[in-house]
């Protein structure tokens, strides 16, 4: 999610149980689509803990070696590069694991070790030291749905290593707007009101299977900022909105394009 150069606009209280969660030890899980402000949450939520972050965003080629370390070699001497987690463990800082369900199996084993009520993890690729994390240690992971290409569905050993859920979807569109309003600063509001509700539209759309893709936050945030560049609303939503479905052939582009034209004319 882009970064507004104001304050994030809390819409549904997340900040709040975040830090409910950060003062009892409770790791929190932030569940929801892409684009809706998930990151800038973390990000928004460390800033006002006066906190260090460190993060990690998975996929299929993340290894143990990045959370863990690896072993050097200099000048005969033997030394281990610690990874993310064990940094953040012994820092007690606050650690985003960022969709972390495109972890791999082996991956997600390692971590659930040091996530369970112990918060200790053995150093075996190194001296087999055991690191109990500081007490101010805290741990915020995202997921995507299960709908989303490269998700899986996360061990249930793990999903309770994070008791606290934060479900983060689409805000309304008033909502939206104010949020998108952050980025922007021509006086387009029909326009931008309009763009917001085209991406609801294909959300809609998307989620019964109609439409292969979802907008998100950025989408309507980019169709802001075009418009602020002074391009024409059909135009700025041609490009932003209409362009990218043409990757599954000019029926799907056909469509969005037609909705296109029913909200903003030719």
């Amino acid at each position: 999610m882009l970064q507004a150069t104001s304050a994030y606009l809390d819409w549904n209280n997340s900040l709040d149980v975040l830090g409910k969660a950060y003062d009892v030890g409770l790791f929190a899980l932030i569940i929801g689509p892409k684009g809706t402000g998930k990151t800038t949450l973390v990000r928004e939520f460390t800033n006002k803990k006066n906190a260090k972050l460190e993060s990690i965003n998975f996929s299929l080629r993340t290894r143990e070696s990045h959370l863990i370390g690896t072993k050097t070699l200099n000048e005969g001497t033997i030394g281990f590069n610690e990874g993310i987690l064990i940094k953040s463990m012994k820092e007690g800082s606050i650690l985003y694991l960022d969709e972390l369900n495109a972890a791999e199996a082996d991956v997600l084993l390692r971590l659930d070790e040091a996530l369970d009520d112990r918060r200790q993890i053995v150093l075996k690729e190194s001296t087999g030291e055991t690191i109990n994390a500081n007490q101010k240690w805290f741990v915020i992971a995202t997921i995507n749905p299960l709908t989303h290409v490269g998700t899986k569905e996360l061990p249930p050993q793990l999903l309770s290593r994070f008791p606290v859920r934060i479900r983060l979807d689409y805000p309304p569109e008033e909502t939206e707007f104010q949020i998108v309003k952050k980025y922007a600063s021509g006086n387009h509001d029909d326009a931008l009101k309009q763009g917001i509700k085209l991406a609801n539209t294909l959300r809609q759309a998307a989620a019964v299977e109609e439409l292969y893709y979802s907008p998100s936050l950025r989408e309507t945030i980019a169709f802001a900022k075009l418009l602020d560049s002074g391009l024409d609303a059909k135009k700025a939503a041609d490009i932003v909105f209409a362009n990218v479905y043409s990757q599954w052939g000019n029926v799907e582009y056909q469509k969005v394009s037609d909705i296109i034209t029913s909200m903003f004319g030719r």
